[in-house]
C-alpha cells in the first residue's frame, strides 16, 4: 500500500524516479481524465520506464474537468484567478491534510519553522474572492507561525506600516508575503529599512498596473523596502506545492517537486538546461489529482531542482499568479 507522505522523504534521484513511477502508474489507472488522455495518445503505462517518458497532461484540462484519482470525496475546491466571463481552473482537493503537510515542509526546507515567524500578508485581490489556494497557504502559515501579530491586510497600509516598523524593533524574524501591484502600492507611499523581514512577491499585476519584468519590480521593491533582495514563490492553483526564490530570480524545488522543460514546438522532447521552453511541473504532492503537469509559463532550467520562469505563452491566458513579461 503506497503512503502518500512517503512522497516527502525523498532523499536521491533514485528515490525520486522509483517514487514519480508509483505515482505514474497509479494515477494512470485511477484518473479517469489522465487514463483517456494516455489512451489517446496510445500510450500503455506499462512501457513508461523513466519519468522523461511520462506524458504531461495540459494545464487547460483543469477548465473543464474533474481531475481526481481515487475515490476520496472532495474536501474543497481550489478556482483560479481570471477576469469576467474566463473559463477559470478548479482543483479539487481530496486530502487538504496533505496539502497542508506539503506547504509546511516545502516551506520548512526553505526557512525553517514557521513558528519562527511573523507573517504579514498583503494579499487584497486574493482575499477578495473564494477558493484562493494562496489564501489558504497564507492562513495556515498564519495559524502555524501562533502569533498574535500574523495577520492579513487589505487596503490598511498605515496599519501595516505601523505593525512592520514595530515588529523590526523586536529584532524577530518575520515575512511580508504580498501580490505585486500591492507591494508597488504600499512603497509608492512608504519607505522602510527592513533588516529583519523578507519581502515576497507572489507575482500579479492583475491589470492594475502596467507589466513589468521580474527584475524592474525587485529593483523597485528592494529600494522602497531598503532590502538588499526580494524573494518570490512560485505556485499556482493546479499545484499543492511552490518552489522558492531566495532573492537570485532563479527558484528551487522541494524535492518531491521537479521541472522539466519542453521544447515550444514539440511538448515530447526536452531542452537542455540554460534553452528556454515550455514549463512542465512534477508534484508529487498532487498525488490525489495529477502529478504530471503541461503549464502555460515559459523557462529554463539551471539545475536539476532549480529554474527560471520567463513569461508564458502568447496563447493562454491572463491569470493572477506570477504574470511578467519575456524580456526581449
Amino acid at each position: 500500500m503506497f503512503d502518500s507522505k512517503q512522497i516527502f522523504t525523498i532523499q536521491s534521484e533514485e528515490d525520486f524516479q522509483k517514487t514519480t513511477l508509483e505515482v505514474f502508474r497509479y494515477q494512470a489507472q485511477e484518473n479517469e481524465v489522465y487514463k483517456n488522455f494516455l489512451n489517446f495518445l496510445k500510450v500503455d503505462y506499462t512501457t513508461i520506464s523513466h519519468t522523461d517518458e511520462i506524458p504531461f497532461l495540459p494545464i487547460q484540462f483543469f477548465k473543464k474537468n474533474d481531475i481526481i484519482s481515487g475515490e476520496r470525496a472532495v474536501e474543497k475546491v481550489f478556482t483560479s484567478s481570471g477576469t469576467t466571463g474566463m473559463a477559470t481552473s478548479k482543483h479539487l482537493v481530496t486530502d487538504l491534510a496533505l496539502y497542508h503537510y506539503s506547504l509546511e515542509k516545502c516551506f520548512e526546507q526553505f526557512y525553517g519553522p514557521l513558528s519562527d515567524y511573523t507573517i504579514f500578508a498583503l494579499l487584497p485581490s486574493y482575499l477578495e474572492r473564494n477558493g484562493s489556494s494562496l489564501i489558504d497557504m497564507v492562513e495556515y502559515w498564519i495559524e502555524k507561525s501562533n502569533n498574535p501579530q500574523s495577520g492579513f491586510y487589505l487596503y490598511n497600509h498605515d496599519e501595516l506600516h505601523e505593525n512592520l516598523l514595530a515588529h523590526e524593533k523586536t529584532g524577530k524574524k518575520a515575512i511580508l508575503i504580498g501580490v505585486s501591484f500591492a507591494l508597488l502600492d504600499f512603497v509608492e507611499n512608504y519607505k522602510m529599512n527592513l533588516k529583519n523581514t523578507i519581502v515576497m512577491e507572489t507575482g500579479g499585476m492583475k491589470g492594475r498596473k502596467k507589466e513589468i519584468t521580474r527584475e524592474e519590480l525587485h529593483s523597485i521593491l528592494k529600494e522602497g523596502f531598503g532590502t538588499n533582495e526580494i524573494h518570490s514563490e512560485y505556485g499556482m492553483t493546479e499545484l499543492l506545492s511552490q518552489a522558492y526564490s531566495r532573492g537570485d530570480l532563479t527558484f528551487k524545488t522541494p524535492s518531491w517537486m521537479r521541472i522539466l522543460i519542453r521544447e515550444t514546438e514539440d511538448p515530447f522532447r526536452y531542452v537542455p538546461e540554460g534553452k528556454t521552453g515550455g514549463v512542465n511541473v512534477i508534484d508529487l504532492a498532487n498525488y490525489n489529482s495529477i502529478s504530471f503537469i503541461a503549464t502555460d509559463d515559459l523557462g529554463k532550467k539551471i539545475k536539476p531542482n532549480q529554474f527560471e520562469i520567463l513569461g508564458r505563452f502568447d496563447h493562454s491566458d491572463i491569470r493572477g499568479c506570477n504574470l511578467m513579461i519575456v524580456e526581449s
